[in-house]
């Protein structure tokens, strides 16, 4: 397994929308598996393809405190949704930023799993949010796209200072 490098927010690969896999084989098993070691090194709890600038419907996610429930998604999609919510919302794409986002509470997500078995999952709460979340990644949405233009320009002009400063730093400062 292999680290991924994250995309970070305005990167404009972000906003690519991910193609269906057409054949779950070793090299979407491969991508899932980097991208589950990736999220648990950021310590995230869902990764889609498109942050690791891989243009597929992979998405991996891991709710759980002690890293045993690895999910793996392949071409998810949501076929029904029920009830609202607001969660406060993180991304790895978007470090250090969190903000409310109104999502549906309940949701059916029909996907194949790593071994491209056919699976449907009801899920509420964080799960759900997670779920919506990461899909919203594969059509080239990010969650500060919810927040209000003024917030979202905030976010930016926040990110490009912080990272013109790591920029700045020798390298053998940077972690």
């Amino acid at each position: 397994m292999s680290r991924l490098t994250i995309l970070e927010f305005p990167d404009p690969r972000l906003r690519r929308v991910a193609k269906p896999v057409d054949e779950v084989t070793d090299t979407e098993r491969q991508l899932a598996a980097d991208m589950l070691e990736t999220m648990y090194d950021s310590r995230g709890i869902g990764l889609a393809a498109t942050q690791v600038n891989k243009g597929v419907r992979v998405v991996v996610m891991d709710l759980s405190d002690d890293r045993s429930e690895a999910r793996v998604f392949i071409n998810p999609e949501i076929v029904e949704r029920e009830g609202s919510q607001k969660c406060e919302e993180g991304c790895l794409s978007v470090p250090g930023v969190y903000a409310e986002v109104k999502r549906a509470e309940r949701v059916k997500v029909r996907a194949l799993d790593g071994e491209g078995q056919p699976f449907e999952l009801e899920a509420d709460g964080l799960l759900a949010v997670c779920i919506q979340h990461e899909i919203d990644h594969l059509d080239g949405k990010v969650f500060v796209d919810y927040l209000s233009s003024l917030k979202r320009r905030m976010v930016e002009k926040r990110l490009k200072k912080q990272q013109r400063q790591e920029q700045s730093q020798p390298a053998n400062a940077r972690a």
